[in-house]
């Protein structure tokens, strides 16, 4: 968060004798400080659901091997798999030390990913201007100004999605993301500001070999937030640095060097080789068909982002939201819809330049009182018809907010269920959630690289014929054994196998687990 204000005061006394300085909190850090305190009690308060059974997986299988995971979902080797990053590696390191399991330690990345993430918010606006309202605002309008429709995915930061999705990895590399533009942005504005934003070990030319390492630990972490990260930089550099002598861009090639060396040598998974994996491209094509309804707020930066323009042609946050939109486009008619994921970041430009606008000291002229206006009905707009829910509790609610989704839990499964075993399921929550606690399931729910997907899709075709009302006890049995099935988790309306014997039940959702093989 950007610095505080040191104040002298005449004073007597033992003041005296420290010199007189008194530290007042910059408003961000009053901000900073409050937001995260709320959100982190958000975001514990609600379930946690969806990708985070994935996460937890994940978390589960370094906890039972550093070195050698298996599959997050499925009894199969997981060599390739993309989401044992050094982050994920860092969570299992801290699962084994402390003996908790994977969906503790997810629920407790979600602090700490969101003090990464404020901080490097801050200090990146800081390099865009040194006006001290501005992170505040840029906070303010980063997780309020989307849509009127609530925008759900991996990455996206509005208040409502950071409810689920704090304690992702997405979450952590968007933080470092921001820390990584500070640092660039200091560099190529002017060299002499770099000790304004980072440490001093991050300065020289060792500087930028560091700086490469931040973002080759981004395109690790979260492959596609490395795109945006990516971009922001190019547009960084183009538009702050003066005089390419042969030094100034040896510089900059070191950068990238280290970020694509330090990428490179990652042992667990090879990253570049999920640049031709479109397995995942199917289901983002949502992320396009939705867009109006979950981002149209943010065009309310839009004139911002213009005039900074007619400013300057080569303004970064324009320069930024013009590649970062290209890709955008490059992600539909190309059919890669997966690019469409760097849509959280595409706003940023938008919301950042309205934010550095509305800063501006006072007095203002009329097309600033107009912004303002606009901005805040947007804002409040934004935040009553999608994001009230996810900050004002249901006791508290006086017109029912749509809330964050409310997942069950299965650790009355799990308790039953030894690690590793092998677990069939006919629900949608049971299929996301269930891996997390330690088993595995016969047809994994997402994607995994470690996985072809052809085999994927024969596991499921196997589990429907396991589950279709027709089947014979002797096709079941065929596949119980080749996938070495010993658990079947079903609905309440799916009918338990006469083979099968019912071990517990869910009062919640009346899902049945029972025993097989």
């Amino acid at each position: 968060m950007s610095a505080g204000v040191l104040v002298r005061r005449s004073v007597r006394g033992a003041t005296a004798l420290r010199g007189g300085r008194l530290w007042r909190p910059s408003p961000y850090q009053a901000a900073g400080f409050l937001f995260f305190l709320l959100m982190t009690l958000a975001y514990w308060a609600v379930p946690l659901c969806c990708d985070a059974g994935q996460h937890a997986a994940v978390v589960e299988r370094l906890k039972a091997d550093l070195l050698h995971p298996r599959h997050p979902m499925a009894d199969l080797p997981g060599a390739g798999s993309a989401y044992y990053s050094p982050y994920a590696l860092a969570q299992g390191l801290f699962a084994r030390l402390t003996g908790l399991g994977g969906w503790e330690v997810v629920r407790l990345a979600g602090p700490v990913n969101l003090l990464v993430l404020l901080t490097g918010l801050g200090r990146f606006v800081r390099v865009l201007s040194p006006r001290p309202w501005a992170p505040v605002l840029a906070l303010g309008a980063m997780t309020l100004l989307w849509g009127t429709e609530r925008a759900w995915w991996s990455g996206y930061l509005g208040l409502m999605s950071m409810t689920g999705n704090l304690g992702y990895p997405s979450a952590f590399a968007i933080g470092l993301t921001f820390w990584a533009w500070a640092l660039a942005g200091a560099r190529a504005r002017d060299p002499r500001r770099v000790r304004y934003v980072g440490p001093s070990g991050l300065r020289g030319l060792p500087g930028y070999a560091g700086l490469g390492l931040l973002y080759g630990l981004v395109l690790l972490v979260h492959p596609i937030t490395a795109v945006a990260a990516a971009l922001g930089a190019v547009a960084l550099v183009a538009g702050w640095q003066r005089g390419w002598r042969g030094a100034v861009a040896g510089r900059w090639a070191l950068t990238g060097g280290a970020a694509v060396a330090s990428a490179a040598v990652w042992p667990y998974f090879d990253v570049f080789a999920l640049a031709g994996d479109d397995s995942v491209d199917g289901m983002h094509r949502l992320l396009y068909l939705d867009l109006p309804g979950e981002f149209w707020l943010a065009l309310l930066g839009l004139p911002a982002l213009w005039l900074r323009g007619r400013r300057s042609s080569r303004d970064p946050l324009v320069l930024m939201f013009a590649l970062d939109c290209a890709v955008v486009a490059y992600g539909w008619f190309s059919g890669h819809y997966t690019y469409g994921r760097i849509l959280g970041l595409t706003l940023v430009p938008l919301q950042f330049a309205l934010a550095v606008e509305l800063a501006a000291p006072r007095p203002w002229g009329r097309w600033r009182r107009a912004l303002a206006r606009t901005a805040t009905a947007g804002a409040l707009l934004g935040f009553l018809t999608v994001h009230a829910g996810a900050v004002v509790p249901r006791p508290l609610d006086p017109v029912g907010f749509e809330q964050p989704p409310n997942w069950p839990t299965y650790e009355w499964a799990a308790r039953h269920i030894g690690p590793g075993e092998v677990v069939i399921t006919d629900g949608y929550y049971a299929g996301h959630a269930i891996a997390g606690y330690g088993p595995n399931l016969a047809a994994p729910a997402w994607p995994d690289p470690s996985l072809d997907e052809r085999e994927r899709g024969r596991r499921v075709a196997d589990v429907e014929a396991y589950l279709a009302p027709g089947s014979t006890r002797a096709e079941r049995a065929t596949v119980v054994r080749r996938y070495d099935v010993r658990w079947l988790l079903l609905t309440r309306w799916r009918p338990v196998p006469e083979e099968a014997v019912v071990v517990a039940w869910s009062e919640r959702t009346g899902e049945v687990l029972a025993r097989v093989g």
